[in-house]
């Protein structure tokens, strides 16, 4: 039997795949995912969602398939505050040794 050989994650697939600001492509990939779910509870069609953030129905659709590097993390922080959504921002210490410091959505 062959040894199967694997890594681990970091729990960053940018930073696992060597991707250049895996951080900021993380942060932005979890914000899409929050806006992505809004519009669907909302049953809220790209047509309504771009008029309501400014944007052309075809951003929208890049943005929902992934191709949201032409965004930074504060219009789509703005997009979220666009959708009726409470944006806070809370900068604390790093209370668990041994990690590194981190940014989190939830």
């Amino acid at each position: 039997m062959s040894e199967r050989k694997y890594e681990t994650s970091t729990g960053n697939v940018f930073n696992d795949l060597g991707f250049p600001n895996a951080e900021e492509q993380f942060l932005k990939a979890q914000l899409v995912y929050k806006i992505d779910t809004i519009m669907k509870e909302r049953s809220m069609k790209q047509i309504e969602a771009a008029s309501l953030f400014g944007v052309s129905q075809p951003d929208v659709s890049k943005l929902l398939r992934g191709d949201f590097r032409q965004f930074s993390v504060e219009r789509l922080l703005r997009f979220l505050v666009a959708l009726d959504q409470d944006v806070e921002i809370i900068i604390k210490p790093n209370q668990e040794a041994g990690r590194t410091a981190a940014l989190q959505v939830f």
